[in-house]
């Protein structure tokens, strides 16, 4: 990284989420000039005490003295404690904002834009880059402050007792600038490949836990746990580079120090011979060059920090700053069902990760509470229409309608107040039974919610679970079937009273006795809305109004059950291999 980018990236952290804290940066500001006075008072502090208290003897001194010491030592103590509570709340809440709105990203981000980047990317964005950003922003700036105006107090000090003294004892700061510059920018490459590494630890990690049985099956554990070791051992060799970088400068440092010291001996032996130097004066100055040490030190690998803090913040930059595709209008007129006519006109859509379109051409008309099943091979395109009509996609070809507005025209929130999903891909949280149905509708009452899982079926297993509805069902509802998690996704339609259904086979994964029990679910959920269907058993959709026979993208026939079976080759060829 380019200073020229360095200064970019920092401009930007200052001005979008540093700058509204900074009455708390100037309290730190504050208290860190007061750090700096009481550091630089302590190394002056012994220039009277040799003088007055151990040549000259002096009884008021010998007591006056030692207190001024301890209040300067209070004072620093007290001034450094409050001025890092500032800043580290200045830290975490700028990492805390830039974590809100990388989860607000993730929340209002289309979904072909999170399909195309592994969850656990996210994931180490949010715990390993902000955290890099907040170690910037409170450490960073805190010894950038208490630092600088320390290295000021105690180098004026210097030159107050002896300004030869302190021409030599400068000479390490221009080195150390240097040093600093060097190792800045290897330590934002080093950080760099340490957040891709953290990123793959994460995906990885994610993985596994979501394909444990399918692992154990397949007896992979051997094979995963060295995939394991070699994306830990990768982040480790990161982490280590890392570190040697920002301790290299450790050594050369303790180098220059030990010369300067050296030659500091040395010259301060010949001032005091020569009468130009007091003993006073020369412990006195020897105090403030060691105490200023430890800062000069530390600035010189505050540029590390900040070239490591920005890599972090480019990268969170790349996910906030990506443009929604898919979002809520300004004003845009809320949707206004009458019939719930849904209609597509010569739509067509494409995946980013594929060449050829998903589904072209499409034009076909389902009328209000009515139910239309889409059927054909895997990769017909039935799926892609399903989520069109949330807007979970948008096409880049025809317009979509419900009773004659354009979904695109009408504002988000209420197209999507209207739809209800059940899919074979069920989404449960970690939560109660009672939680994860009312989730569709928070402001429900027991009862409402209790009649919903009675309409879906649900209401018997629920009853003799230990504890019915507030019984906690795991990570996406890994302590229930399959067919008893279909029914609470089903209540949970069921309970928002949307007016239009969309089901994405349903009950592709369910045994005959579960199935019939969620058709007759399905049933109550679908009685008066507008229904779409995807169904792989066509035996499930023989009641459809309209039926869409679906190939390579195109919807190729359409009529209800009896009329495909007598004239539509690809429908028969379907139902005659289902029969077998």
């Amino acid at each position: 990284m380019e200073f020229s980018e360095l200064k970019k990236i920092l401009k930007r952290l200052y001005k979008e989420y540093v700058r509204k804290h900074l009455n708390r940066i100037f309290i730190a500001l504050f208290l860190s000039i007061i750090v700096a006075a009481s550091t630089s008072s302590i190394a002056w502090l012994l220039d009277p005490a040799v003088k007055k208290i151990f040549i000259e003897q002096n009884k008021l001194y010998a007591w006056s003295i030692p207190i001024l010491i301890v209040v300067a030592f209070s004072s620093k103590g007290l001034s450094l404690y409050f001025a890092r509570i500032n800043i580290i709340r200045v830290g975490q809440e700028v990492a805390g904002s830039l974590q809100k709105k990388i989860a607000n990203n993730i929340l209002t981000s289309d979904i072909q834009t999170l399909d195309n980047r592994h969850s656990g990317k996210y994931i180490s964005n949010i715990m390993f880059d902000t955290h890099n950003v907040q170690n910037l922003v409170s450490t960073g700036v805190l010894n950038l402050m208490k630092d600088t105006f320390s290295v000021i107090a105690l180098v004026s000090l210097m030159f107050y007792q002896n300004w030869k003294l302190a021409l030599f004892a400068i000479l390490m700061m221009p080195l150390a600038g240097g040093l600093a510059k060097s190792l800045g920018k290897r330590i934002g490459k080093a950080t760099s490949k340490a957040g891709e590494s953290s990123g793959n630890l994460a995906s990885f990690l994610t993985e596994i836990f979501k394909g444990s049985k399918m692992i154990r099956i397949y007896q992979q554990e051997s094979q995963e746990n060295l995939k394991a070791n070699q994306v830990i051992d990768d982040l480790v060799e990161k982490n280590i580079k890392i570190g040697s970088v920002m301790i290299r400068a450790t050594p050369i440092m303790e180098i220059l120090t030990g010369f300067m010291i050296a030659g500091f001996i040395f010259f301060s032996g010949k001032l005091i011979a020569s009468g130009e130097l007091g003993v006073n004066n020369f412990f006195s100055f020897l105090a403030a060059m060691m105490l200023a040490y430890q800062p000069i030190r530390s600035l010189a690998t505050i540029n590390m920090a900040a070239y490591q803090g920005a890599a972090a913040f480019k990268r969170i930059s790349n996910i906030i700053d990506r443009e929604i595709k898919i979002k809520e209008l300004i004003n845009a007129p809320n949707l206004v069902l009458k019939n719930s006519n849904i209609e597509f006109k010569n739509v067509g859509f494409k995946y980013d990760t594929t060449n050829e379109k998903a589904i072209k051409e499409i034009n076909i008309n389902i009328k209000g509470n009515s139910m239309a099943a889409f059927v054909g091979h895997s990769g017909a395109g039935k799926s892609t229409i399903i989520n069109l009509l949330p807007r979970f996609y948008d096409p880049q070809d025809g317009v979509i309608e419900i009773d004659g507005q354009n979904i695109k025209d009408v504002s988000l929130s209420s197209l999507r107040k209207n739809l209800s999903l059940v899919s074979q891909d069920i989404i449960l949280f970690d939560d109660t039974i009672k939680n994860n149905i009312a989730y569709a509708n928070p402001t429900a009452t027991d009862d409402e919610i209790m009649k919903a899982c009675e309409f879906a079926a649900s209401d018997q297993f629920i009853n003799k679970l230990p504890n019915g509805y507030n019984t906690k069902i795991g990570e996406n509802g890994v302590r229930l079937s399959g067919g008893q998690k279909q029914r609470i996704s089903i209540a949970r339609a069921i309970l928002k009273e949307s007016p239009i259904i969309l089901l994405d086979e349903a009950t592709s994964s369910l045994d005959a006795e579960s199935e019939e029990i969620v058709q007759n679910a399905i049933s109550n959920l679908t009685k008066n809305k507008t229904t779409l269907v995807i169904a792989h058993r066509l035996s499930t959709i023989h009641s459809a109004n309209m039926i869409f026979v679906m190939k390579n993208g195109k919807v190729i026939d359409s009529g209800n059950h009896d009329l495909l079976i007598n004239n539509c080759e690809e429908y028969k060829s379907l139902y005659k291999k289902q029969l077998k």
